[in-house]
């Protein structure tokens, strides 16, 4: 499984770039909050990750968040960088649980010792529409998203049936890639042993 950016090297014409932005640190956990935003440490997570992508992209990239707090205020600073609209899209957010919100972590250190061929239906059909959403971005766009969205969608991109296959720092930055009609994993984003929240 790829750990850098020296471990995929894909030069192809006409490539279009994906950066999967794992939201900024949130004020508290998933199991404590429903849709908390970004603590002081998340924003300038968030202002750092910005700096860092405009270096890597051009005006005009398409901005694209998921619902939840925590992302859109991640997104903020480049959206305001570059003078540009946050769409906002469903299927970026964070996987549901079919549990109540006291009991979510449990739940969650449960799955992540799992594959995702052994996940109950909701589950299953959660990371099927935010892959199908995925492969509807065509253009070059970066998505503020979520550490199991992150994780449903390399798993999917390098073949590994783990349900966590790595660990996403807050606000890291993945690098996916649609060239010659394929979507392939370029760079994975910072690791680090992060709660998800």
């Amino acid at each position: 499984m790829p750990t850098g950016s020296h471990d995929i090297q894909i030069h192809m014409k006409h490539a279009t770039n994906i950066y999967l932005v794992r939201h900024g640190q949130a004020t508290a956990p998933w199991d404590r909050a429903d849709d908390p935003g970004l603590s002081e440490l998340g924003r300038q997570q968030a202002d750092d990750t910005a700096r860092q992508l405009l270096e890597r992209v051009q005006p005009g990239i398409r901005l694209v968040s998921s619902p939840l707090q925590r992302a859109r205020e991640t997104a903020r600073p480049l959206a305001e960088a570059l003078d540009a609209q946050v769409a906002i899209a469903a299927p970026f957010r964070e996987i549901p649980t079919p549990v109540e919100r006291g009991d979510r972590q449990t739940w969650l250190n449960g799955i992540a010792r799992q594959r995702w061929s052994e996940q109950e239906p909701m589950v299953c059909d959660w990371r099927s529409t935010l892959l199908a959403r995925l492969r509807q971005v065509r253009e070059p766009t970066v998505v503020f998203t979520h550490f199991m969205v992150l994780n449903a969608i390399v798993s999917e991109l390098t073949d590994d049936d783990r349900v966590v296959c790595f660990l996403p720092d807050n606000a890291s930055v993945t690098t996916v890639r649609w060239a010659n009609g394929d979507l392939r994993l370029v760079e994975l984003g910072r690791q680090f042993r992060t709660p998800v929240n």
